[in-house]
């Protein structure tokens, strides 16, 4: 089937068609939930659809455009080579500031289809609410898309061929990078529709609590791949040994990932204990809106980074007058509204609900650090002020010690009852928890000679979280309480959203041990080598082969080669890589990494050593334990997909009870 009708006019059009359509779904299903008009509400059904389908029709359209090089088109004309390698066509059509605003359109549209089309369970008057606002937001970023950044824009005469993009973004890393980290920034916008649409009818209760949940935890478990990936490929790609730098486009991610968890656990208290919903509703307003805030960073030429996309100011301009408008008004909304969330039951401090109070307190007093360190910096030099560096001291010094208490209360927060706890009798069943935490960090003190008081107690709490984790599922299904048969038989009745808290929080311990092996065990060296000579680092023998040149697809790379040793054994052979870039003139490292899943050898080939000929510098990296954080991210995703596959949270949402018997005591579907 030809392809050839996939046209950048016709890309336009359905832009168009798509800016049209939603704004039929923002004005005449909210107008019928509001006068009770059940036509009118149903028009937001096959409308946000079709909006889906015109925008990914218009995606269709500019992937196209860049897969056959059409240089006609200005964006593929800037951001495209004819020689670049398939994948890279493709991902160019969003490595760059127009495309990536078509992806983020095109995410927000497939999460109001997908509303429209899974939220049978919702009452109609709240999913008509839901789907206004999410075609609202739309809107916003669709006239933004039409009228500054139109990525259809043609040119003529056409150039013979194009600009190339950028070479840091051809990596399948990166490549895959952006779309999943939108999918988590751009999954809280539906979370946000829902505490509008919420404060619109004046109705917070646990089937509403219900029915946000799996938004919530999709947003959340794509926007943890998101960063995890974009951290694993600045960690392979830049050569430097390191994962964070607390970078203000790192911090723009990581902020809504804080309080969209804060989000995930508030819910659940909702939904449980008719508790904490303005709290909630506030939580959900706040995590979308520090989405925006980092879309506004991100591409109002604030800053120049590898992340951004540093373009014209005055798009910014628009940018912030979005926010304004998103922002300003949901909150007004929030302020007036909020009075009238009546407050569920009470609890006592020490309870379930307790722990999720203090997890939530430290989650967003962690983010509002964050938030400071990032945009204290950018505005203080955007009005003037002279330019200052905010970095690892300052987080050290504010966001690490936040979440010491917040790692203690998690070990036991999943054994906490509702309600009320004996909190003697949690800890006495914590023994184990509580034994090997300080076993571990005695160890450490031991073995690591020098190692400081600090790490010590972090490696104490890495231990905590997982052992804790591990003694409340075994309490959940008796585990040496009883015949291994019923213990068993237990565990497969077991919900999959329990075993996804369990994957949740064991995942985030095993990050945890990650970054502690990362931050104390590291070593480096960095000398000028010629062929033949040796280095030894940690116990490895790295000897250097020499360097040769190699030629990809659109690139031509200086090639090392190491063997590498160990007690004359032979352990790996590394090949960094140098690469140059001829049409952009600009180089790029490859690291070479050999993982023992406890340790990465990490080398990587830098320029030929001024005034000394035939040598080359070199840079080695010992990484102990650094392969554990991906693979707790990995665990912290499975979790988040277990309990999304949870019957209980995908059809199972209470059916909400008759408005005379008052909000909290809705009924379970049957």
């Amino acid at each position: 089937m030809s392809l050839d009708f996939l046209s950048p006019e016709l890309g336009l059009f359905a832009l168009l068609l798509a800016t049209a359509v939603s704004l039929v779904q923002g004005s005449l299903p909210v107008v019928g939930a509001a006068r009770g008009r059940a036509g009118w509400m149903a028009v937001g059904q096959p409308a946000a659809v079709a909006v889906l389908a015109c925008v990914a029709l218009s995606f269709a359209c500019l992937v196209k455009a860049y897969v056959v090089s059409d240089f006609t088109v200005l964006n593929v004309v800037q951001n495209s080579h004819s020689s670049k390698p398939l994948l890279y066509k493709i991902t160019g059509a969003w490595g760059n500031h127009e495309g990536s605003m078509v992806l983020w359109i095109l995410i927000l549209a497939l999460f109001g289809a997908a509303v429209a089309v899974f939220g049978g369970n919702l009452p109609p008057s709240l999913r008509a609410r839901v789907l206004g606002v999410q075609a609202w937001i739309s809107l916003g970023f669709l006239s933004f898309t039409l009228l500054t950044s139109n990525p259809f824009e043609r040119i003529f005469p056409p150039p013979a061929n194009g600009q190339d993009l950028n070479p840091l973004l051809q990596d399948p890393g990166l490549a895959f990078h952006p779309p999943m980290l939108y999918t988590g920034y751009v999954g809280f916008s539906i979370v946000f529709a829902f505490a509008v649409a919420a404060l619109l009818e004046g109705r917070v209760d646990a089937a509403w609590a219900r029915w946000v949940r799996p938004w919530t935890l999709a947003a959340w478990t794509f926007l943890t791949g998101g960063i995890a990936l974009g951290s694993w490929w600045a960690y392979y790609e830049l050569g430097w040994g390191g994962w964070w730098f607390w970078d203000p486009v790192e911090n723009v991610s990581f902020m809504p990932w804080l309080l969209g968890t804060a989000l995930l656990h508030s819910a659940i208290v909702v939904e449980k204990r008719d508790a904490l919903k303005a709290w909630t509703i506030l939580l959900a307003i706040l995590t979308f809106s520090l989405s925006l805030i980092g879309t506004f960073i991100v591409r109002s030429g604030l800053l120049t980074s590898v992340h951004s996309f540093a373009v014209d100011p005055e798009r910014g301009l628009y940018i912030l007058m979005l926010l304004a408008i998103a922002i300003g008004g949901s909150l007004l909304l929030f302020a007036f509204r909020a009075p009238t969330l009546k407050a569920g039951g009470l609890f006592a401090p020490v309870s379930r609900e307790g722990g999720l109070v203090l997890n939530n307190l430290l989650l967003g007093t962690a983010c509002a650090t964050v938030f400071i360190g990032t945009l204290y910096p950018l505005f203080l030099e955007a009005f003037g002020g002279g330019r200052v560096s905010v970095g690892p001291p300052f987080y050290n010094l504010t966001f690490v010690p936040l979440m010491m208490p917040l790692f203690l209360v998690m070990g036991a927060g999943l054994l906490l009852p509702w309600k009320r706890a004996d909190l003697a009798g949690v800890l006495g069943r914590l023994k184990l928890a509580i034994g090997g935490s300080v076993v571990a960090a005695l160890a450490a003190l031991w073995l690591l000679d020098g190692t400081p008081v600090l790490a010590m107690l972090w490696i104490g709490l890495a231990v905590w979280l997982a052992l804790g984790t591990l003694t409340e599922f075994a309490e959940r299904i008796r585990l040496f309480r009883g015949p291994v048969g019923e213990s068993w038989r237990r565990a497969r009745q077991l919900p999959r959203s329990a075993y996804g808290a369990t994957l949740g929080h064991f995942g985030l311990a095993v990050v945890l041990a990650g970054i502690i092996g990362a931050s104390i065990g590291k070593q480096e060296v960095v000398e000028s080598l010629r062929p033949g000579e040796t280095l030894e680092l940690a116990g490895y023998s790295y000897a250097f082969e020499g360097v040769e040149r190699t030629r990809g697809p659109n690139w031509a790379a200086d090639t090392a080669t190491f063997a590498v040793t160990r007690e004359g054994a032979p352990v790996a052979r590394l090949t960094p890589e140098r690469r140059l870039y001829p049409v952009t003139e600009r180089t790029t490292t490859e690291a070479a990494i050999h993982t023992t899943g406890l340790v990465d050898l990490y080398a990587v080939i830098g320029e030929p050593a001024e005034g000394e000929q035939g040598a080359w510098v070199v840079r080695l990296y010992h990484e102990p334990l650094v392969p554990w954080m991906w693979a707790g991210a990995l665990i912290l995703m499975l979790g988040g997909l277990l309990s999304l596959s949870d019957r209980r949270l995908r059809v199972g949402a209470p059916r909400r009870a008759p408005a005379g018997r008052g909000a909290g005591q809705a009924q379970p579907a049957e």
